[in-house]
């Protein structure tokens, strides 16, 4: 074999390559490739995230309108509340003022006394 077989043989993988990217591209353009990812509704949201402290989180979780309380630690998950109905519109209550409503002592600095520990 000489060099020009392993040129052509360069030239044509490279040929090959770029006609299945091509291929690619314009099926994406076309929607083919993007099944997975439909127009549809998540059932599944975040609704809102507090640091209690360094280790533990309150998550409010929204599933089917119908909202969950989490209690999030690094050993641990607790369900603080459930079936929470969730409305649409209504007012969220600010973080320092949850907070406070939870019994953290400092808003600011998120601490919060715990029992037990």
């Amino acid at each position: 074999m000489n060099w020009s077989t392993y040129a052509q043989f360069g030239f044509a993988l490279v040929f090959v390559l770029s006609l299945i990217g091509g291929a690619t591209i314009v099926a994406r353009r076309l929607g083919y490739g993007h099944a997975a990812r439909g127009p549809r509704s998540r059932r599944l949201a975040l609704v809102e995230v507090l640091s209690l402290d360094a280790r533990r989180r309150l998550v409010l979780v929204r599933r089917d309108q119908v909202e969950h309380l989490l209690l999030i630690g690094p050993a641990s998950e607790h369900v603080v509340e459930t079936g929470i109905q969730a409305t649409l519109g209504a007012e969220r209550m600010p973080a320092a003022s949850f907070a406070s409503h939870l019994g953290v002592a400092d808003a600011a600095q998120g601490a919060v006394p715990c029992a037990g520990r």
